[in-house]
């Protein structure tokens, strides 16, 4: 249950919210409360940076399916920065790098937002 959850703002209404650690049925309520609570004040931009992830199992998942949805809903969108090949794995394995854009590091997904 170690997780680690940090989030700044580059620039006006976007936020990287990067993870480190497991993100699991038992650490991504944290995660999806995080989002939530961006998406409410106004953020509609989001990076989700993977990185520091050692581990995502299918509810993390659906919290990042809900998100980019939500995020979406307010005319946002969120991207995701991995370079952990097992975790792509996992996204390419569930069809969801045809959902998600993908990037390698965060200054590639900001450039996009």
């Amino acid at each position: 249950m170690n997780l680690r959850v940090e989030t700044r703002n580059p620039r006006e209404n976007l936020a990287v919210i990067a993870l480190g650690g497991e993100v699991d049925v038992y650490t991504s309520p944290r995660v999806k409360q995080e989002i939530v609570n961006l998406l409410n004040a106004g953020t509609t931009k989001l990076v989700v940076d993977l990185t520091g992830v050692e581990y995502l199992d299918s509810t993390g998942l659906g919290v990042l399916i809900g998100a980019l949805k939500r995020a979406r809903e307010r005319d946002g969108d969120l991207k995701l920065v991995c370079d952990n090949l097992r975790i792509l794995r996992i996204f390419e394995i569930t069809g969801l790098t045809k959902i998600f854009d993908i990037y390698r590091n965060e200054s590639e997904a900001v450039e996009k937002l």
